[in-house]
């Protein structure tokens, strides 16, 4: 009698609200597999139910129970699988296969040997760069590194130790580089950046690349001292940006771990420091026109020099311009060099209308004179501050990111109102 009433008990449904809360936990999970029925602990296969002649039924809010808790697991295992991998330490020999033994075409573009080669299944770019610290610490920096993730940064995968030099893997982005994308030296007078919308939108993404490096990254040094307009490549076909070369910093031992606040700066090193000599060298590295005056001069690298080289990217962005050219004087029989920032700063100068159409004038005329004036100043006025010679009257890259983010918005308003179809142009500034 005892059995048959225990039978009885669980066979009968709980109560009905207990009832209704496990029916919408599994409606809510929606991926509830009949496989999952096999684990321990779980309800036995579909098959298996209608075997058991005697023994108690599982009551219907068990099974919903069991149901919601499989369906957690997957979309866990989902949301893992989801979740980018951290970056590996390669065996050089992997390398070596999938370059050819470094035979194969080298990047074209790529201002250091560069390799896009197939590596795991994925394809990818291998970048060689000298080594100035012991190959040990390899590991533990770059899962550091790992933990930082951004849209608009192009993603490190792994790298890979040798002799003096190390090999840092990123993924391969399609697209082309932002200094390609405003001089093609095969058609000069196309861009596919035409339109101020994705000028603007190219400038937003490089600060809050470069403000999420300084601020929020998991960088040892949290600088990135390699940005200029190569090392940005825009995506195709959606022209977004991506700042190339994260964490090559942090991995070459090319700047000591020290947080390079506002206040602070730090000395490159170079390989005979690191070896133990006594007499401490510098080895600058960096592209002409991107390098801040105290990164020249003392070879110091701070968050400042990275604003510095945001400004001259600034710069060239809305221009189309190189930082330097080089002109040649028949009568002085000698080379000029242009500065850009110097152009900027005259076509800001001054008031009225006289100014604003010097501004007008200084904007890339691929954009055919379709941009707002007003916002082409405020940007120029922005770089402007990022160039400044003093570090420490450069802004940080937060007030930056703030500034472009906010005149980004007044573009698309600007936009939505004037409408502007494809061929015709629009613009109140005088030229």
């Amino acid at each position: 009698m005892c059995k048959s009433r225990a039978a009885t008990m669980a066979s009968q449904p709980r109560s009905r609200s207990h009832s209704k809360f496990s029916a919408a936990t599994a409606a809510s999970s929606g991926e509830v597999s009949a496989g999952t029925g096999s684990r321990p602990g779980r309800l036995p296969p579909t098959s298996n139910h209608s075997d058991s002649s005697s023994g108690p039924k599982p009551s219907s809010s068990a099974s919903s129970f069991a149901a919601s808790s499989s369906s957690s697991a997957l979309s866990l295992a989902s949301l893992r699988g989801a979740l980018p991998e951290a970056p590996a330490v390669y065996h050089f020999p992997e390398l070596c296969a999938a370059t050819n033994n470094f035979l194969a075409k080298r990047l074209p573009g790529a201002s250091s040997s560069a390799w896009r080669c197939v590596l795991r299944g994925r394809d990818v770019v291998v970048i060689q760069r000298p080594l100035r610290r012991h190959p040990r610490e390899l590991p533990a920096r770059l899962a550091a590194l790992g933990r930082s993730h951004h849209s608009s940064l192009v993603r490190l995968l792994g790298a890979s130790p040798s002799g003096d030099h190390v090999y840092l893997v990123y993924e391969f982005v399609p697209g082309a580089s932002l200094a390609e994308c405003l001089r093609n030296p095969r058609n000069p007078g196309f861009t596919p950046l035409s339109s101020w919308a994705s000028r603007v939108q190219v400038a937003t993404d490089v600060a809050q690349a470069l403000e999420y490096i300084h601020r929020h990254s998991s960088t040892a040094t949290g600088v990135h001292n390699r940005l200029k307009s190569s090392a940005v490549i825009i995506t195709e076909p959606d022209l977004r940006a991506k700042i190339c070369h994260f964490g090559a910093v942090d991995l070459e031992g090319e700047v000591p771990d020290t947080v390079a606040d506002e206040a602070e700066a730090i000395s490159i090193s170079s390989p005979s420091t690191r070896k133990g000599s006594s007499e401490k060298q510098k080895q600058i590295e960096g592209a002409r026109g991107y390098m801040a005056p105290e990164l020249l001069a003392e070879g110091v690298v701070s968050r400042r020099s990275d604003v510095f080289a945001f400004g001259v990217v600034l710069l060239e962005l809305f221009s189309g311009e190189e930082p330097l050219k080089y002109r040649y004087d028949k009568d002085r029989k000698s080379f000029e060099v242009a500065s850009l920032i110097e152009t900027a700063r005259e076509a800001v100068a001054g008031e009225g209308e006289e100014r604003l159409g010097r501004v007008r004038r200084w904007v890339d005329g691929r954009l055919r004179d379709s941009f707002p004036v007003g916002a082409a100043e405020k940007l120029i006025r922005v770089a402007l501050r990022c160039v400044e010679a003093d570090a420490a009257a450069r802004p940080d890259m937060t007030w930056a990111a703030g500034k472009v983010s906010k005149i980004y918005l007044e573009s698309k308003v600007w936009a939505e109102k004037v409408s502007v179809p494809t061929g015709f142009s629009v613009s109140t500034a005088p030229r």
